[in-house]
């Protein structure tokens, strides 16, 4: 399986309600120092199943959002429940 097609089974995963960061999925698909390039293959994603707005910076602020920018990651996020304050979520293991 290539790179790419690690980032989206794993973030597949994240349930709803739940974020991982750029960098957690990097050390979990054994590519540590990659972060950016998480984050360059879910701005690429346009698959409505890869729920790639789960995905948030190591200090909790939000990243990008390729399908509607900030204002829409919010929105999805806090419909499924996670916790944003002064566009941050508050990080906790999955």
């Amino acid at each position: 399986m290539n790179f790419k097609d690690k980032v989206y089974q794993l973030t597949k995963s994240i349930p709803k309600g739940k974020v991982a960061t750029y960098k957690s999925i990097a050390v979990a698909i054994g590519s540590p120092k990659s972060s950016r390039g998480v984050a360059t293959v879910l701005s690429q994603n346009f698959d409505p199943e890869i729920p790639c707005h789960r995905v948030v910076r190591s200090d909790g602020t939000l990243g990008g959002y390729t399908r509607g920018g900030e204002a829409k990651k919010i929105k999805l996020l806090k419909r499924e429940g996670v916790v944003i304050n002064k566009k941050r979520v508050e990080l906790t293991p999955i």
